[in-house]
């Protein structure tokens, strides 16, 4: 059995950034040569028999200035475990409060593959190569919109598969919705 990590809580003294975080001259420099390993979640109200009934999907602005629809998404930070990054991603998007229910051996629904390069994958990052590990995660308790988030609507898994909410999702993230909901049978 392993520990789990905690990260040091204090921001580094001279930068004023979370420990672990990089500068971004360096983060940039990484992303031009190495793939980053990321996760995305699908937050998710589930029924007594464990259906899913509601997705949550959160409003963000992207850095072009555009609405968009969006999941939980985040990096993995060196030093990390993954379901450690999925609750952090989860707090930092839903807020403390949000009790997301990560299975104890944490299996993602897909892997996708995000490249700088329009059309190699139905992913695309113009920042980087990315690997993200998808899951569907039940959340349980109050959610709000947290960090730069804007709203957070619950959705049937039927709407939130829907083609005019499909169309405000960037970068491939309307297409790992549909799957997720394909992975818990729930596409229409």
């Amino acid at each position: 059995m392993t520990d789990t990590f905690e990260l040091p809580e204090p921001p580094d003294r001279e930068s004023g950034r979370p420990a672990g975080w990089l500068p971004r001259a360096e983060i940039d420099r990484i992303r031009s040569v190495v793939p980053i390993l990321y996760v995305d979640a699908v937050p998710v109200r589930v029924d007594d028999s464990g259906d899913v009934v509601a997705v949550g999907l959160l409003l963000r602005v992207t850095p072009e200035g555009v609405m968009s629809r969006a999941l939980v998404s985040g990096r993995v930070m060196y030093h990390e475990r993954v379901r450690d990054a999925l609750l952090r991603h989860i707090e930092k998007d839903l807020g403390p409060v949000a009790l997301p229910q990560i299975p104890s051996s944490p299996q993602p629904f897909t892997i996708a593959e995000f490249f700088p390069t329009p059309g190699v994958t139905p992913y695309h990052d113009p920042r980087q190569h990315a690997v993200s590990l998808a899951y569907v995660v039940p959340v349980s308790g109050d959610c709000r919109p947290q960090q730069d988030a804007l709203d957070l609507a619950w959705m049937t898994p039927e709407e939130a598969a829907s083609e005019p909410v499909q169309v405000e999702m960037t970068g491939g993230q309307g297409l790992l919705l549909r799957q997720a909901m394909a992975h818990v049978g729930r596409l229409p």
